[in-house]
């Protein structure tokens, strides 16, 4: 054999061999073909029967049905959410997420010495909603909006309900305070429900709380909404005003829903797992159940739900450092 016919030789034998390995090369960076292996955990680190609780059991199924395996709601509430962020942040599979309120991830480094977890320990997979808070009173307090919920306070004890020591909800009452004035006193629950179900029976006087899972209270007349957090009035409640009109300049709060999952989690499985979320929230049937129930439906990618939270962070970070320090923290 000639040098020039052994180079040829070898210069097939290389190109061959690439083309095997060209398979392999695309595989690593394509979803692993055995994921998901088994069934999925979405940890929802509230209470059942709130607005983040709502959600992952919404879209639980369709998830189910798109990937082929089970997906089980685990709820895991406490410490402002900090208890099931930490369990996910520690996962060492590729099939635990976590379903969370996206402000409790902000404001978490804020106000807790120890988490658990670094904020470092977890990505975001996808933005998934959003639903604005309403003002919500027991109809026993004898009020009809903010202004006169405000003159009420000076003189009557207010107990306002939070869902959570540190949670979106409860910086919002303290935002509003700033705002207005209104004097009340924080009473924290591990969640939205129980939150919700106290000031239902009278055992609190005021709420602010994610339109999904207060709305039904309203329209049962068991509550008395007094405003809505939006920029703008909402088209399910076109008679309530906003908070901003009724005097409290530029306030503006709600509880948005988010997936984030394991830092360690590989960028193929978050893909694939953003591309099957927007897929389901953004359908016509999920769509409608979330407008109706007050939610508005509000997608991200990975990298946009990461930067989300951190910009959620530096907002509530504003609202502390004017209120100098915030009850009930650890």
């Amino acid at each position: 054999m000639t040098c020039h016919t052994r180079r040829e030789h070898l210069a097939g034998a290389a190109a061959f061999a690439l083309g095997l390995a060209a398979p392999a090369l695309r595989a690593q960076t394509a979803a692993p073909p055995a994921w998901p292996s088994k069934p999925l955990r979405i940890v929802v680190s509230v209470a059942p029967g709130g607005t983040s609780d709502t959600i992952a059991r919404l879209i639980s199924k369709p998830l189910s049905d798109a990937l082929g395996q089970p997906v089980v709601v685990e709820n895991r509430p406490g410490a402002n959410g900090n208890i099931g962020a930490a369990y996910v942040a520690q996962s060492t599979d590729e099939h635990t997420l976590q379903m969370c309120d996206v402000g409790a991830l902000a404001i978490s480094p804020l106000l807790y010495k120890s988490m658990g977890y670094q904020f470092e320990d977890l990505q975001g997979v996808s933005m998934l909603a959003y639903s604005p808070h309403l003002l919500v009173v027991h109809p026993s307090v004898p009020v009809k909006n903010l202004a006169e919920l405000v003159a009420y306070s000076k003189d009557h004890p207010i107990n306002v309900a939070l869902p959570g020591t540190g949670s979106p909800n409860h910086l919002a009452t303290v935002q509003l305070a700033q705002a207005t004035g209104i004097r009340w006193q924080h009473v924290p629950y591990k969640g939205g429900a129980q939150a919700l179900a106290d000031t239902v029976a009278g055992n609190t006087q005021a709420l602010l709380n994610g339109m999904l899972a207060t709305l039904p209270m309203v329209k049962a007349g068991q509550l008395k909404v007094l405003g809505v957090s939006r920029p703008t009035r909402s088209p399910l409640l076109p008679e309530v005003p906003t908070l901003a009109e009724q005097g409290a300049q530029g306030f503006e709060s709600g509880t948005w829903q988010g997936i984030t999952a394991a830092a360690r989690m590989s960028r193929p499985v978050v893909e694939r797992l953003n591309a099957e979320l927007v897929r389901i929230v953004r359908s016509p049937e999920i769509r409608a159940r979330l407008t109706e129930a007050g939610t508005e439906a509000s997608t991200m990618t990975p990298a946009e739900t990461t930067q989300f939270i951190r910009r959620e962070r530096e907002r509530w970070a504003r609202v502390i450092k004017e209120a100098g320090s915030i009850e009930g923290t650890a």
